[in-house]
Parts: structure tokens; C-alpha cells; sequence
């Protein structure tokens, strides 16, 4: 992470004329936001069950550090492209009209280093269907023009203080603004909200704004907002997919027999609803019938989910303290979150640039902790079963997911993964 030399922060930030235009905002007394995927490349089966459920506020987060060093090559090669293609054919092209017809609002990071293309090839679609939305585009955090000067100025890693890199061989380079312009975007008129990098709890602290009017100062709603996003902006995580007592989210039941198959509840995992209210009341839930468990502890575990200090999570909006958080089940699948409080924000944005330096990673998924290898087998045979489910496209038999190591790094075939044991 690299931090520019001197502050760029919007003029005035507790006026909102000045930063919101003329934009309308709805003083609503509560809005739905449902949590539909966390990463590019994520299915979008979850969208349909979260309409069924009554969204306000779709949010699809696409973007990580290394997503934005791939666009950024992919738009060096063809100028059009460099933004997540697939947000036209999974998300836009099968769901435009549901949400035109239920005044359901999307909002997402699919801009990539290119959120004009996004927003043209999203234009395009609606066409076609003859569906009318409004379509706006959130810019200004890309800075891959400044690359030379933030060279000369001798700007440093924000963590190990290395120098930034030679300009020749920056991929990318964006700040990570905040939630003002989604709310802009959206008080303006806006159905659907396309971003280039912005943090991932804007994308729901932005309709928060929009929805409620919240003055910028008002430092802990800002936290509640962001929280919220928080909780939301990786998809199932929240829900359990990302849970430490992995059986008790695949079966949704805390008292299920230990010889329960977990693969269903796997495969039909639900996808985060948060509920806030004007006052920063938040509650997360998940869709009816779904897979998975909303409960204190998969949302806690999400809670402290790659935040660093708990007591300061800083946010382009707000610096964020969730150490007194409470979470209380408000009912089955049903937790509330309160207690979050904030502080002003920073005078200044973060920037992440991408480079290259001579060397391509590949990923391996690990699967850790008590009863490690089972965990893993038994999301391995669920990534098969959702792959399989009705009505998605036919995919090939994969092969049986194994074998397992168990203490030491072994071989595994194709859409197969290497669990270690717990010593």
C-alpha cells in the first residue's frame, strides 16, 4: 500500500450541498441490503434468493489488489476492455428487468481501471431489453497517470517504507475513495451505480447516505453504515462459509448429529441481508430456505475479518472501532449488531499500486483446523453440487475430491485441495 504525499480530501466534508450536488435524498426509515457475491469470478447464485427476499440495495464487491493489477493488463492490451465482463452476462442480462420492476438498486466495483467501458457495456444490455435504468459511473481513483510523479516525489510502501517502483513498470495505481459519490450517483437519479476501487463497505455505506441523510460528521452511524458493509461485502462468509465450527453453518443447526451431511447446506449456502435503520440499527440475516447459519459467531469472525486494529479500522469515511460491538441472536438466522463507534476519518486516501517484478503466483486453497480434512472434502463435493445445480450451464463430471493429505504437503489431481491437520 502506498500513501500519497499530501491529503486529497473532498472540500467541506460536513456540507452536504457542496459535496451532494442537487441530489435527492429518500429519508427512508430502514433499507434491505443484500451481500451478493465477494470476489470476480463469484457465481451469481445468489442474487435471485435475495430478490425473492426483498432487497432495497443489491451490492456485488469484484474487486481485490490482484483483480485490479489483472484489468489493468487486460485494458493495456484492448483500451475497452479492463473492467469484470461478467457483470453483463450473470448479473445485468439475466436480473435487468426484476430489478427495474421491484425499484431495486445495484450497486458494484465492476469499473475495474475502467468503469466508463463497464457502464457502456451495461447501457448496451439494457438496450437490447428495452429495460430503463439510469446508469452512472463513479471515477477519480485511478492515478496510473501519476505513477511518474509519485516515483519522483519519493513516495514509500505504507507498510515496510520500500520505495515506489519504477513508473515502466506500474500496472496500476487507485485510491480507495469513499461512499459520497455512490450516495451522489444514487441521490441523482441513479438505478444502478458502477465504481472503479472504492472500499468494499462503501458500496453499502453509500446507500445508507443516500437513504437517510446522514450528516457526514455523524461519526458513529458512518461506522454503523460501514460496518454493515463490512459484515456484507464478502458474500457468504457472514453466513458461514468462512466459519471456524464449519458444520454447524453447513447444517444450520448448532445441536445436529455429528455424522449430518454438511454438503447440502453447503451447496445452498445463503448470501448476507443487512437490515439498517435510519437510527444505525443493523441486523444481518439471510434469505428464507437457504443453506448456512447467521448466528454471533459466523458474524463476529466476519466482524474482525481482515479490519487490523479492531479499535481503528480506518475508511475513507470514517475510522472505525467495533471492539465493543455487541451481536445478539434477534431470532433464527437472525443477529443484531450494535455499539460500533467512529471517529473522524482520516485527512488523506490510501493508495494500492501493482507492478511487475518477474514472477506469476498461483493459489492454493488450505483448509485448516479441527477435523481439517473432512472440511475440506466436504466443500469440495459442495463446489460440485452448486456447479451442478438446476438451470446453471452444463458442466463436465469433476473428478472425486481427493485424496487427502494429512500433516504434510501431498500431489492432488484437478479441483482438489491439500488439507493439513491440526498438531
Amino acid at each position: 500500500m502506498l500513501q500519497q504525499s499530501t491529503p486529497t480530501r473532498e472540500p467541506s466534508r460536513t456540507d452536504r450541498r457542496a459535496l451532494w450536488g442537487d441530489c435527492v435524498l429518500v429519508r427512508k426509515a430502514m433499507i434491505r441490503v443484500g451481500g451478493a457475491g465477494g470476489f470476480w469470478g463469484e457465481s451469481a447464485v445468489g442474487v435471485r434468493p435475495l430478490l425473492d427476499a426483498g432487497v432495497d440495495v443489491l451490492v456485488f464487491d469484484y474487486l481485490a489488489e490482484i483483480t485490479l493489477s489483472i484489468l489493468a493488463r487486460q485494458r493495456r492490451d484492448d483500451p475497452a476492455q479492463g473492467y469484470a465482463r461478467d457483470v453483463v452476462p450473470a448479473l445485468v442480462k439475466p436480473f435487468a428487468r426484476r430489478l427495474a420492476e421491484r425499484g431495486v438498486k445495484l450497486v458494484v466495483n465492476a469499473g475495474g481501471v475502467n468503469p466508463a467501458a463497464c457502464a457502456a457495456a451495461i447501457r448496451s444490455e439494457l438496450a437490447a431489453q428495452g429495460v430503463a435504468l439510469k446508469v452512472a459511473t463513479v471515477a477519480g481513483d485511478d492515478l496510473a497517470d501519476r505513477a511518474a510523479a509519485f516515483h519522483q516525489a519519493g513516495i514509500v510502501d505504507l507498510d515496510d517504507g520500500r520505495a515506489f517502483p519504477a513508473p515502466e513498470t506500474v500496472a496500476s495505481v487507485n485510491a480507495y475513495l469513499g461512499a459520497v459519490p455512490i450516495a451522489a450517483a444514487l441521490g441523482a437519479g441513479a438505478d444502478i451505480v458502477v465504481t472503479g476501487r472504492v472500499v468494499d463497505s462503501a458500496l453499502t455505506l453509500g446507500p445508507c447516505l443516500w437513504a437517510f441523510g446522514w450528516a457526514l460528521d455523524d461519526w458513529d452511524r458512518l461506522a454503523a453504515g460501514s460496518l454493515a458493509g463490512h459484515l456484507i461485502e464478502c458474500g457468504p462468509q457472514a453466513t458461514g462459509g468462512n466459519f471456524t465450527d464449519w458444520r454447524q453453518a453447513a447444517t444450520g443447526d448448532a445441536g445436529a448429529p455429528p455424522d449430518t451431511d454438511p454438503v447440502p447446506g453447503i451447496a445452498r449456502i445463503g448470501y448476507p441481508i443487512a437490515e439498517i435503520a435510519a437510527d444505525g440499527a443493523v441486523t444481518i440475516t439471510k434469505p428464507p430456505g437457504t443453506g448456512g447459519r447467521v448466528s454471533p459467531a459466523t458474524v463476529g469472525e466476519q466482524m474482525l475479518y481482515e479490519i487490523g486494529d479492531p479499535t481503528a479500522y480506518a475508511l475513507p469515511d470514517v475510522v472505525c472501532d467495533v471492539a465493543s460491538v455487541t451481536l445478539t441472536q434477534a431470532g433464527p438466522d437472525r443477529v443484531a449488531v450494535a455499539g460500533a463507534r467512529g471517529r473522524p476519518a482520516p485527512g488523506h486516501y490510501k493508495v494500492s499500486a501493482t507492478h511487475a517484478d518477474g514472477y506469476r503466483a498461483g493459489q492454493v486453497l488450505f483448509f485448516y483446523g479441527d477435523q481439517a480434512a473432512a472440511k475440506a472434502r466436504a466443500y469440495g463435493q459442495a463446489m460440485a453440487a452448486r456447479a451442478a445445480r438446476p438451470g446453471r450451464r452444463p458442466v463436465p463430471p469433476w473428478p472425486s475430491p481427493g485424496p487427502w493429505g494429512s500433516g504434510t504437503r501431498t500431489a492432488a489431481p484437478p479441483a482438489t485441495a491439500w488439507a493439513g491437520r491440526r498438531r
